[in-house]
Order: structure tokens, then sequence, then C-alpha cells
């Protein structure tokens, strides 16, 4: 069984700022974590390792000091540790790190399970998980509260939902995004702990990675999911670029964006948090 957790390193705060020049995450000052809800990730990753045997490999996209948080993994048990990290890739939004996330897993290959934590806390979006899945063409099953078991080449999982839970069932390869019902972490030993500073961590670029610039530079989101389960496009900022992707490619998008469907009578809400007008597009 070869696991991939993917995680991120956040802001240890509730306060993020973000620098509207390069929209990029305002770092200094502020103590970083590893993303809560990707604790339960490398929580179920090594569970599964023991349960199935393989190995666990844990990735993180970002600058250069969240190699500390590739350790933290490390520490807890994970066997190997890769960092994406370039100065093309700074103010990636979550279609930029979707979509090079998924270069670097298929630049790995081999993989049986990746998984997500549901959600950044710093973001709030849970897209990158389900966009990754759409990159990488394989099925995703979210808000996994328990993984029920694997074989003959499948999962069945446990899907959260509003009122109770749906059973679902899928073939591997699969993208699994988990909620904190999952599991209890588990906390590093003083052995593990020397063990990680001295332990390799591989490092992608974007040389090292099948990308496309045009897909990677530059890009700021100009779409959200909201609570009601709407996605907005944002009609003041909708960048040129995305809209001829939305255009020409509607279908990837489509699944891109947790399967959303067509424009619905082109309604118009205001969003007090970004300040901006989005058009919405409803679930079909």
């Amino acid at each position: 069984m070869e696991i991939i957790v993917c995680i991120k390193q956040v802001p240890d705060t509730t306060e993020v700022k973000i620098n509207y020049e390069t929209n990029t995450l305002i770092r200094e000052g502020i103590e970083s974590i590893i993303n809560p809800f990707d604790m339960y990730a490398i929580e179920e990753g090594l569970q599964l390792k023991e349960k199935y045997g393989g190995e666990v490999t844990v990735i993180s996209m970002g600058p250069p000091q969240v190699e500390k948080a590739l350790r933290e993994a490390l520490a807890l048990g994970v066997d190997n540790a890769i960092l994406i990290s370039d100065r093309k890739f700074a103010g990636a939004d979550t279609f930029a790190t979707s979509y090079t996330l998924s270069a670097a897993i298929k630049t790995i290959g081999g993989y049986d399970i990746v998984l997500f934590g549901k959600q950044a806390i710093d973001g709030d979006t849970a897209q990158v998980g389900p966009g990754v899945a759409a990159q990488l063409g394989i099925p995703q099953i979210a808000f996994v509260k328990k993984i029920e078991k694997i074989d003959d080449h499948k999962i069945t999982a446990y899907r959260m939902m509003e009122s109770g839970y749906d059973i679902i069932q899928a073939q591997l390869p699969v993208v699994i995004t988990v909620v904190k019902d999952i599991n209890e972490p588990r906390l590093p030993s003083l052995r593990t702990k020397m063990k990680a500073k001295k332990a390799p961590i591989e490092k992608l670029s974007f040389e090292d990675l099948d990308v496309d610039e045009d897909k990677i530079v530059g890009t700021v989101s100009d779409y959200r999911i909201d609570e009601d389960n709407s996605l907005y496009f944002d009609v003041d900022g909708l960048t040129e670029a995305t809209e001829n992707y939305i255009k020409n490619n509607p279908d990837v998008v489509k699944l891109t964006l947790f399967g959303f469907g067509s424009v619905d009578e082109n309604k118009v809400v205001h969003d007090f948090k970004l300040g901006s007008l989005f058009t919405t597009v409803k679930k079909e």
C-alpha cells in the first residue's frame, strides 16, 4: 500500500493577513504549524500502513520554511517527505496548487491512496483535495469519518453528511479528505524527533515537474465555494486566462470544482468578506 499525504503549513493564528501586491500570506512574526486537519490525514496514513503495509510519503508545497512541517511529519513516523518549492509557485491559488500537487504525485507514481485534511484553516476552501483528484482523473471521497476496509483494489469509507453518513465504495487509486472524527493523532517520541532532524527531504522545483507555467504563475483565485454549496466567480476580477480555460474546458472545470453545473439565471450576490460581486453557479 503506497500512501501519499498532502499537508499544508498554516499560520498559528485566526488573524490571517495577506500581501495584496504579491497575493501571498504575510508570515513574518507569525508562528506556523501543520494544518490541524492534516494531522488527522497523517495519522490515518500511518494507521493504514500499520494495517496493510507499505510506505507513507508526505508532500507539501510552499516556501523553504515548510521543511519544518515536513520534519514534524517525519517525527510522527512517515517514511518519506517531499517539499515542492519554487518562487514561481508563490501566490498560487487553489487551482494552481491542485495542478502542481498532482504533477508531483504523478512524478512519484505507484500510489494507492492520496490523503488530505478536509480543508486548510487559513483558506477554508476545501478545494485542493478534490482538485487533485480531478487533475489525476481518479475517484475522490470527501469528508471521510471512517475507512471501513480496503480489499480487492477497492476502498469502503464512511462520508460524513449533515444528517448522518453515506457508505461509499471506490476503486483505487483514490483521493480521500478526512474529518477530525476519523482518529486521534499520535504524538512523536524523543527518538523519532531526533531521527527526523537528520532525515533527508526530497526537493522538487518548477524544473523538476511537468507543468505548464501559464497555469501556475501569477494566478489568483477568482472563484470560491460558499456554505450554500454554490460556486462563485468574481465578475469583476475573472482573469482572461481563467475565463478562456473555463470556455475551452467546461467538463474539466466542472469536475475540478466539485461537479458544479451550469449558471443558474446568472444571479449576482454580494460577498461582504471579499467585497466584490460574484456570479453564482448552482449545484445541479
